[in-house]
């Protein structure tokens, strides 16, 4: 069974009126994992999916929804897969990939059949993106071990984390679609601070490994009209091409990070001073 949503893109000057109720419903996805249920949104931010499939009893296929008026899934796109729960398995045209936590499957433009499947040692949950692609480039499992990874921030200013790219253009090719994943230490909270935005590309965060109870409170918006959503563990926020999206967590956390645009370059970005926020 699959839930699908729409959302609209935003013009900056609108978002300075919405209330936070607007807030969470044009720009939160709180609602990814359902028992037997793969769960999109579907946003007009460079045409990028977010979603969540939770297989338990059974096995869940990724069928197009109305939105892509299309007659598979992969037919004009390509998908990024990582799973945040249990080990699990991920079969695409016949090829079974397992998959453990924290493990990626980059799946190309073209494939037919993408089935998602529990692996019986606990619940596996698989969220992912999906961007349009005009070329197909071949599947690919990516394990931690062969992500480029990147140590930033210091413990005094409360961002010291681990970047893993998993799905990003120096491990393996891909259309338009960049993932990855970082893991803040335990004592930092700040995430992507200094803050920055980037025109060129849009981006979607996703919370989790966060502790019971804990919360992160992510910001958007331009650097000089800034806007706030306190986040639960394992759900989403969309990130505008004009807007910031920095967040800072009651406890340290892990956050996907998922970009779909016109520049694949990970340095490409314009840089916010901290103390020049508003």
């Amino acid at each position: 069974m699959t839930k699908s949503e729409f959302r609209y893109a935003h013009h900056p000057e609108d978002v300075k009126k919405y209330t936070t109720e607007d807030l969470r419903r044009e720009f939160l996805m709180n609602d990814l994992f359902n028992e037997d249920q793969i769960n999109v949104v579907y946003s007009m931010y460079d045409r990028m999916i977010v979603g969540g499939a939770m297989p338990v009893k059974s096995l869940l296929k990724l069928e197009p929804t109305d939105d892509l008026k299309a007659k598979n899934f992969l037919d004009r796109r390509e998908l990024g897969i990582i799973n945040v729960g249990a080990a699990g398995k991920v079969t695409v045209d016949g090829e079974v990939f397992e998959l453990g936590n924290k493990e990626a499957l980059y799946i190309g433009k073209g494939a037919k059949n993408v089935v998602f499947e529990n692996g019986n040692e606990g619940q596996t949950l698989f969220y992912f993106n999906s961007a349009p692609a005009h070329h197909s480039y071949p599947t690919r499992k990516i394990t931690k071990n062969e992500a480029e990874i990147v140590e930033l921030g210091e413990t005094k200013y409360a961002n010291r984390r681990t970047i893993n790219k998993l799905i990003v253009n120096s491990v393996l090719e891909t259309c338009q679609l960049q993932m990855g994943m970082t893991e803040l230490h335990e004592g930092s909270v700040w995430n992507t601070m200094p803050s920055h935005t980037h025109t060129r590309r849009m981006e979607a965060y996703f919370y989790c490994d966060l502790e019971e109870g804990q919360a992160v409170s992510h910001f958007l918006g331009q650097p000089h009209e800034t806007r706030h959503i306190f986040m639960k563990n394992n759900e989403a926020v969309l990130s505008p091409e004009w807007s910031i999206h920095s967040g800072v967590g009651t406890s340290n956390y892990t956050f996907i990070w998922g970009m779909a645009g016109e520049n694949m370059d990970y340095g490409d970005m314009d840089a916010v001073k901290t103390n020049e926020l508003k």
